[in-house]
């Protein structure tokens, strides 16, 4: 999608054009985001049942050759759950612990195997929140984003200036617009039950570029 905004004075002016492209590679990254949550009738019941879940999730991760820096934990939280009695009001009934871990796989072909081992690890206590595909470099597929949305200011601008009977002269500025690279996102799971049989295709990551280009509108 291009726009423009032709300037022609006499003699010269301007004309600017936003242009915008986009680039796709292979994702080399998987984030898994994954977590533990233990109900017990104390907090200490409740945190060490979490805690002996995560890290027996996190022991299967490292087991599975990824490194310590993959790892992160991104939440950690302990509530009450409380119940109506009869005669009694609302009264605390047990506590829930959970905590969540972030996980960067990179072998991508280890993925299924990698998340099932980890799932099996911690028991019916694992929810698999969610996982996505991205790119660790995104800078080569990045450039080829600016190239095209370039081409396609270009393109806009030359017929804007051939439109106005003129041509196009030196650029006078260059903006990039922000555009963002988007994962591809894996459906979110509340239990993972029977992860050991999902198939995971990573398909391909895309990476948008948007510019806007000022450029001298010479008369002809």
């Amino acid at each position: 999608m291009t726009t423009g905004n032709p300037n022609a004075g006499r003699g010269h002016g301007t004309v600017s054009a936003t242009g915008t492209g986009w680039a796709e590679t292979a994702p080399d990254v998987a984030m898994v985001t994954i977590g533990v949550e233990s109900r017990g009738p104390s907090v200490d019941a409740a945190y060490s049942s979490a805690g002996a879940a995560m890290a027996a999730v996190t022991d299967a991760f490292r087991r599975q050759g990824v490194a310590p820096a993959d790892l992160q934990t991104a939440g950690l939280g302990v509530r009450a759950v409380l119940a109506w009695r009869e005669g009694e009001g609302q009264r605390v009934v047990g506590y829930v612990t959970s905590g969540t871990l972030v996980v960067r796989l990179r072998d991508m072909a280890a993925v299924p195997r990698t998340v099932s081992a980890a799932v099996t690890a911690g028991g019916d206590d694992v929810r698999l929140n969610g996982l996505a595909f991205t790119v660790s470099d995104p800078a080569g597929v990045k450039e080829r984003a600016r190239a095209a949305a370039w081409e396609d200011a270009r393109a806009a601008a030359a017929q804007y200036a051939e439109l106005a009977s003129a041509t196009l002269g030196n650029v006078l500025s260059v903006a990039e617009l922000p555009a963002g690279q988007a994962p591809i996102p894996f459906a979110g799971i509340q239990r993972a039950a029977a992860v050991e049989a999902m198939p995971v295709e990573p398909g391909e990551s895309r990476v948008d570029a948007s510019v806007t280009v000022v450029w001298e509108l010479l008369a002809d």
